[in-house]
Protein backbone atom coordinates (compact mmCIF):
# COMPACT_ATOMS: atom_id res chain seq x y z
CA UNK A 1 0.00 0.00 0.00
CA UNK A 2 1.36 3.24 -0.74
CA UNK A 3 -0.36 6.58 0.12
CA UNK A 4 1.13 9.94 -1.35
CA UNK A 5 -0.89 13.62 -3.08
CA UNK A 6 -0.73 13.61 -6.53
CA UNK A 7 1.85 16.45 -6.61
CA UNK A 8 4.83 13.67 -5.43
CA UNK A 9 3.63 11.29 -7.89
CA UNK A 10 6.36 11.63 -10.92
CA UNK A 11 8.49 9.71 -8.41
CA UNK A 12 6.27 6.37 -8.81
CA UNK A 13 6.95 7.00 -12.65
CA UNK A 14 9.77 4.40 -12.04
CA UNK A 15 7.19 1.56 -10.93
CA UNK A 16 6.55 1.32 -14.58
CA UNK A 17 4.90 2.47 -18.23
CA UNK A 18 1.47 1.91 -16.59
CA UNK A 19 2.41 4.21 -13.86
CA UNK A 20 3.37 6.27 -15.83
CA UNK A 21 0.29 6.59 -18.01
CA UNK A 22 -2.15 6.37 -15.12
CA UNK A 23 -0.83 9.18 -13.10
CA UNK A 24 -0.62 11.61 -15.93
CA UNK A 25 -4.19 10.56 -16.75
CA UNK A 26 -4.67 11.68 -13.23
CA UNK A 27 -2.90 15.15 -13.65
CA UNK A 28 -3.97 15.94 -16.94
CA UNK A 29 -8.05 15.03 -16.65
CA UNK A 30 -10.27 17.92 -16.17
CA UNK A 31 -12.89 15.44 -14.21
CA UNK A 32 -15.72 17.98 -14.03
CA UNK A 33 -16.47 17.51 -17.58
CA UNK A 34 -16.18 13.61 -17.15
CA UNK A 35 -19.81 11.92 -15.75
CA UNK A 36 -19.45 8.81 -13.82
CA UNK A 37 -18.76 5.44 -15.17
CA UNK A 38 -16.19 3.12 -16.36
CA UNK A 39 -13.93 4.17 -18.72
CA UNK A 40 -11.39 1.76 -21.16
CA UNK A 41 -8.32 4.20 -21.76
CA UNK A 42 -5.76 0.75 -23.04
CA UNK A 43 -8.93 -1.74 -23.29
CA UNK A 44 -8.69 -3.87 -20.07
CA UNK A 45 -5.67 -3.75 -19.33
CA UNK A 46 -5.73 0.00 -18.00
CA UNK A 47 -9.32 1.41 -17.30
CA UNK A 48 -10.59 3.79 -14.82
CA UNK A 49 -14.00 3.92 -12.44
CA UNK A 50 -15.30 7.36 -11.99
CA UNK A 51 -17.30 7.35 -8.42
CA UNK A 52 -19.84 9.79 -7.03
CA UNK A 53 -20.85 7.98 -3.49
CA UNK A 54 -21.55 8.48 0.21
CA UNK A 55 -19.14 7.44 2.80
CA UNK A 56 -20.79 4.90 5.23
CA UNK A 57 -19.79 3.61 8.47
CA UNK A 58 -16.81 2.40 9.89
CA UNK A 59 -18.69 -0.48 11.47
CA UNK A 60 -20.56 -1.25 7.88
CA UNK A 61 -16.71 -2.03 6.07
CA UNK A 62 -15.51 -4.71 3.41
CA UNK A 63 -12.33 -5.94 3.34
CA UNK A 64 -12.10 -6.49 -0.30
CA UNK A 65 -8.68 -7.78 -2.51
CA UNK A 66 -7.93 -8.25 -5.81
CA UNK A 67 -5.93 -10.78 -8.12
CA UNK A 68 -5.72 -9.46 -11.51
CA UNK A 69 -5.59 -5.26 -10.58
CA UNK A 70 -3.88 -2.73 -8.92
CA UNK A 71 -6.07 -0.45 -7.37
CA UNK A 72 -4.61 3.33 -7.83
CA UNK A 73 -7.51 5.28 -5.54
CA UNK A 74 -7.54 8.90 -6.13
CA UNK A 75 -9.88 11.21 -4.10
CA UNK A 76 -10.95 14.08 -6.11
CA UNK A 77 -13.53 16.06 -4.04
CA UNK A 78 -14.63 15.18 -0.32
CA UNK A 79 -12.21 12.47 2.41
CA UNK A 80 -12.76 8.64 2.74
CA UNK A 81 -11.46 6.46 5.24
CA UNK A 82 -9.88 3.71 3.84
CA UNK A 83 -8.63 0.45 5.74
CA UNK A 84 -5.88 -1.57 4.70
CA UNK A 85 -3.98 -5.06 5.64
CA UNK A 86 -1.54 -7.73 4.21
CA UNK A 87 -3.35 -10.64 2.18
CA UNK A 88 -1.80 -13.23 4.85
CA UNK A 89 -3.83 -11.60 7.77
CA UNK A 90 -7.30 -11.85 6.60
CA UNK A 91 -8.12 -15.96 6.90
CA UNK A 92 -11.90 -15.49 6.87
CA UNK A 93 -13.45 -15.73 3.47
CA UNK A 94 -16.59 -13.68 3.27
CA UNK A 95 -17.53 -14.25 -0.73
CA UNK A 96 -15.14 -16.46 -2.63
CA UNK A 97 -12.65 -14.79 -5.17
CA UNK A 98 -15.22 -14.04 -8.67
CA UNK A 99 -12.98 -14.17 -11.63
CA UNK A 100 -15.36 -11.89 -13.56
CA UNK A 101 -15.04 -8.90 -11.25
CA UNK A 102 -11.80 -9.97 -9.65
CA UNK A 103 -13.03 -9.19 -5.95
CA UNK A 104 -12.89 -11.89 -2.81
CA UNK A 105 -14.44 -10.11 0.14
CA UNK A 106 -12.13 -11.21 3.62
CA UNK A 107 -12.30 -10.87 7.41
CA UNK A 108 -9.03 -10.26 9.32
CA UNK A 109 -8.26 -8.47 12.65
CA UNK A 110 -4.92 -7.41 11.62
CA UNK A 111 -5.65 -3.36 10.17
CA UNK A 112 -5.17 -0.06 10.29
CA UNK A 113 -6.80 3.14 8.65
CA UNK A 114 -5.84 6.12 6.81
CA UNK A 115 -7.50 9.57 5.76
CA UNK A 116 -7.60 10.18 2.37
CA UNK A 117 -8.38 13.74 1.42
CA UNK A 118 -8.57 15.23 -1.91
CA UNK A 119 -5.68 14.99 -4.45
CA UNK A 120 -4.63 12.10 -2.29
CA UNK A 121 -4.13 8.56 -3.68
CA UNK A 122 -3.60 5.27 -2.36
CA UNK A 123 -2.16 2.08 -4.20
CA UNK A 124 -3.39 -1.16 -3.25
CA UNK A 125 -1.37 -4.16 -4.79
CA UNK A 126 -2.94 -7.83 -4.95
CA UNK A 127 -1.55 -8.48 -1.49
CA UNK A 128 -3.58 -5.07 -0.02
CA UNK A 129 -6.71 -6.41 1.11
CA UNK A 130 -8.61 -2.82 1.48
CA UNK A 131 -11.57 -0.98 3.06
CA UNK A 132 -12.82 2.17 1.10
CA UNK A 133 -15.50 4.43 0.90
CA UNK A 134 -15.42 4.58 4.89
CA UNK A 135 -16.38 7.98 6.61
CA UNK A 136 -14.07 10.04 8.20
CA UNK A 137 -15.71 12.24 10.70
CA UNK A 138 -19.45 12.17 9.31
CA UNK A 139 -20.54 11.10 6.48
CA UNK A 140 -20.23 12.82 3.28
CA UNK A 141 -20.74 12.69 -0.58
CA UNK A 142 -17.06 11.92 -2.01
CA UNK A 143 -15.51 11.76 -5.95
CA UNK A 144 -13.00 9.58 -6.69
CA UNK A 145 -11.63 7.49 -9.32
CA UNK A 146 -10.47 3.89 -9.48
CA UNK A 147 -7.30 3.35 -11.82
CA UNK A 148 -7.68 -0.11 -12.84
CA UNK A 149 -3.85 -1.65 -13.71
CA UNK A 150 -3.75 -5.23 -14.99
CA UNK A 151 -0.66 -7.22 -13.78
Amino acid sequence: MIYDKLSNCEQYFALGEKFKKAFNFLKNTDFTSIEDGSYEIDGKDFYVNIQSLQTKPIEEKKWEVHRKYIDIQYVINGKEKMGYGILEDFKEVITPYDDKKDVEFLNGEKFNFVDVEENNFVIFYPNDVHAPMLACDEMMDIRKVIVKIKI
